[in-house]
């Protein structure tokens, strides 16, 4: 079974610390491929100052600079605006795909404002990936 790691994201604009936790996650959870799915809008922040999603993409790309990394707008194409609903997409659109969730640190104390987190938690697994400035609040 193919092993695929999620990574969600505003990428506004995509970084190297994309870039280092994705490789981190490749090596350390033995992932096939990671997708980075840069979102239309995160529905947690503001659309002011957010630059375009054909922007955000084109940043994506460049950053990934690794041909397991596959920056995607699949959630403009599928629709959809929150993680659950994205993951549930993919699982039915590739059922011989096991996927798994990758988040920074500073997103876990985050988590419970996420739209329906408890079925995402119940729908695949999440790998919380350190992000040294903010182990602190997340292990809080």
């Amino acid at each position: 079974m193919k092993r695929v790691g999620l990574l969600g994201g505003s990428f506004n604009p995509a970084h190297a610390g994309h870039r280092h936790i994705s490789i981190e996650a490749l090596r350390l959870l033995q992932l096939d491929e990671i997708w980075w799915l840069v979102s239309p809008q995160n529905p947690l922040k503001a659309a002011a100052g957010m630059a375009p999603l054909a922007a955000r993409l084109a940043s994506a790309r460049k950053a990934a600079r690794h041909p397991r990394i596959r920056p995607s707008a699949i959630e403009a194409q599928l629709g959809t605006r929150y993680a659950v609903d994205t993951v549930i997409a993919l699982q039915h659109r590739h059922p011989k795909t096991r996927f798994i969730w990758l988040a920074g640190a500073d997103i876990l104390p985050e988590l419970p404002r996420w739209h329906r987190w408890r079925a995402l938690l119940h729908r695949l697994p999440i790998a919380v990936l350190a992000r040294p400035r903010y182990m602190g609040a997340a292990l809080r």
